[in-house]
């Protein structure tokens, strides 16, 4: 029972965003038979995020299933400040192409689409994306989790590379700090 509240109260801090709803038909002998695919993305807002797709002849019982599919799909993206990536990303599914830039404080999400929906979820705050290709929304979201996979912190690339942290992004400071005087 303890198990059940633990998992409700899981689920109160996660945020789901409808991204778009389908309807499809099958014909058979006696006329159309509808259904709806509905593609739903969930974070936590705090680095945490996933997409799942449910389909089903109802439109609320299309988004549950895609709502438990996106939670069982979780990612955990490192971020900078808690607010931006640590660096640019670009990412690919089929003919769908994103690049994803960091953005320095006050500059927003600037994305569209599917892919506002992922970074609000997401919890990130400024942001700069472009698609490139098809606007798909399965390609789009599918592209844009393609780029946050390949995402690595300073933290982990120092300790892939045994150096410090410091010796990592001491060289974004050194080029901030040059930009400032200019």
């Amino acid at each position: 029972m303890a198990r059940q509240n633990f998992g409700d109260r899981q689920d109160s801090e996660l945020v789901d965003k409808l991204v778009g709803i389908n309807r499809v038909a099958k014909v058979v002998k006696g006329g159309r038979r509808f259904g709806f695919a509905a593609l739903v993305i969930v974070g936590d807002q705090k680095g945490r995020v996933g997409w799942g797709k449910g389909k089903a002849r109802e439109v609320p019982e299309a988004i549950r299933k895609a709502t438990e599919s996106a939670k069982r799909n979780m990612i955990r993206v490192p971020l900078r400040e808690g607010r931006t990536l640590h660096h640019d990303a670009a990412g690919r599914f089929g003919a769908g192409r994103v690049v994803l830039r960091a953005a320095p404080p006050g500059t927003g999400v600037i994305a569209g689409g599917p892919m506002r929906a992922i970074f609000e979820t997401l919890g990130v705050q400024d942001i700069v994306t472009k698609s490139i290709g098809t606007s798909n929304p399965h390609n789009m979201i599918k592209a844009t989790f393609n780029a946050l996979e390949n995402l690595m912190s300073p933290r982990h690339v120092a300790s892939k590379r045994n150096k410090k942290v410091g010796d990592i992004i001491g060289h974004r400071r050194d080029t901030e700090t040059a930009e400032a005087q200019v």
